[in-house]
């Protein structure tokens, strides 16, 4: 992947799955650990940009749904 293009979620999940499990096992340089850790940083932040999002979806859809019941609802009443 090109450095200036942002990894899918499930891409970013694994590559920071592997990171983690390269971390654990030691066995590297410190520079190499360092490396790990910052891209290990930049994945999970790539995680969390995608899971806000997806929550922020799902937040607008139910205020969508319950405007949309709460103007039925009003309108049944007449």
């Amino acid at each position: 992947m090109p450095p200036d293009e942002t990894p899918g979620y499930e891409q970013a999940r694994d590559e920071l799955t592997d990171v983690v499990r390269q971390l654990e096992a030691g066995g590297v340089t410190l520079e190499e650990s360092l490396r790990l850790w910052e891209r290990g940083e930049y994945l999970a932040s790539v995680c969390e940009e995608w899971l806000d999002g997806a929550k922020a979806r799902l937040d607008a859809a139910r205020a969508a749904h319950q405007s949309e019941a709460a103007a039925e609802g009003s309108a049944g009443a007449e």
